[in-house]
């Protein structure tokens, strides 16, 4: 055991990549069994993910999370900023133009109203919670987007790193959310065709809560929800630390 233990160690990053292997895994094995589709794998590998990073943080005494404990430490790697900016461009460039530009105006429309929406809700809770500077809120509000835009736009403004967790989280709420609500209110809002799916991708934005939502609403919808859901976190990760975040600063001075 302690020979495997020491293997394990000294290949680290190849460690931390079975470990996410298993976790997505057994993640996906409870959302068909367990959940029945209703909340994607994702969502509750990420759940996972936080849980396991708190237990480690609180066994080895650190701030890292997981990676804090030795035998785990490629994880410190393999979730840094460097994997996580690698994963948005191979995201990006397996995006078409093409895909958008048939989705017409409505369609574009949608991802930058709907990044904006969740942006400031995102900022109005940060700030009911006693948020007062616009790195903090900037973050918050951009988790609430995605949990792909929060890290993003923290990692670009020098947010703490207590904040960054806090956006994850948002992103995270939302897309549970998203998972279950969509197949309960689909009929009321009319989501039965596929305009009506592109649009709701784009002002939802989280791909897998999009996708999820719509598999139990109607399996046909789903590429089109995806469509413009998959911009969305491009769009996010563009405006979020920019327009977004200098928008906010002339309100730090009234809070």
């Amino acid at each position: 055991m302690t020979t495997i233990v020491a293997l394990l160690e000294k290949n680290a990053l190849i460690t931390a990549f079975v470990v996410v292997a298993l976790i997505l895994g057994f993640s996906n094995w409870l959302a068909a069994r367990l959940f029945r589709g209703q909340i994607h794998g994702s969502a509750i590998a990420i759940t996972l993910g936080l849980i396991l990073a708190y237990w480690g943080g609180l066994t080895a005494g650190g701030s890292k999370g997981l990676a804090d404990v030795s035998l785990f430490s490629g994880l410190g790697v393999l979730g840094g900023a460097m994997f996580r900016d690698f994963a948005i461009v191979a995201t990006a460039f397996g995006a078409e133009m093409d895909a958008l530009k048939r989705a017409g105006w409505v369609g574009a429309l949608s991802v930058v109203l709907g990044v904006v929406l969740s942006f400031v809700i995102g900022a109005v809770v940060a700030i009911a919670f006693g948020f007062t500077d616009a790195v903090s809120i900037s973050t918050i509000g951009a988790g609430a987007a995605t949990y792909i835009v929060g890290p993003v736009t923290g990692t670009a403004l020098g947010a703490d790193s207590a904040v960054i967790a806090l956006s994850v989280a948002a992103g995270l709420v939302k897309a549970i959310l998203v998972m279950v609500a969509t197949p309960l209110v689909a009929k009321r809002i009319g989501l039965n065709n596929p305009q009506s799916a592109l649009i709701y991708g784009g002002l939802m934005g989280t791909t897998s809560g999009v996708a999820a939502g719509l598999a139990a609403t109607d399996p046909k919808l789903v590429p089109y929800g995806a469509m413009t859901a998959t911009f969305y976190t491009g769009v996010g990760c563009l405006l979020a630390p920019s327009v977004l975040y200098l928008s906010v600063i002339p309100l730090q001075g009234l809070l």
